[in-house]
C-alpha cells in the first residue's frame, strides 16, 4: 500500500472519529484534541493513541472499545487498536477552532 492509500484510510478514520462524541462535552473527540496519533499499517491495521479529558473519566474503560468498533466498520480497515495515553496531559489548548467556537471559548 502506498502513502496515498494510507492517507485516504487515515482521512476515513478521522471522518469516523468526528462522529464520536465525548459523553460529557457536546463536541466530537477529534475536534476536542483527544486523538494524539493515528497510524495506518501496510496491512490496513489502525493504531490510535488518544487521551481523555480527565483520568477519572467514567468512560475510560468502555470508550476505547466503542471507538474500535466504529472504526472497524470502515470497509478497508482490518484490525483496530485504541490505546489511552496520559502524556501529554490534555488541555483546552488542544481543541480545534471548531470545538472552541462550539463551546464559546473565543
Amino acid at each position: 500500500m502506498n502513502d496515498e492509500n494510507k492517507q485516504e484510510i487515515k482521512d476515513d478514520v478521522i471522518e469516523m472519529l468526528k462522529t464520536i462524541f465525548d459523553p460529557e462535552i457536546p463536541v466530537n473527540i477529534y475536534e476536542l484534541g483527544l486523538i494524539y496519533d493515528i497510524e495506518v499499517s501496510d496491512t490496513f491495521d489502525i493504531d490510535i493513541k488518544m487521551t481523555l479529558t480527565a483520568p477519572g473519566c467514567p468512560v475510560a474503560q468502555t470508550f476505547p472499545g466503542e471507538i474500535e468498533e466504529k472504526i472497524a466498520t470502515i470497509c478497508t480497515v482490518n484490525e483496530v487498536k485504541v490505546e489511552i495515553v496520559w502524556e501529554p496531559t490534555w488541555t483546552k489548548d488542544m481543541m480545534g477552532e471548531a470545538a472552541k467556537l462550539q463551546l464559546g471559548m473565543f
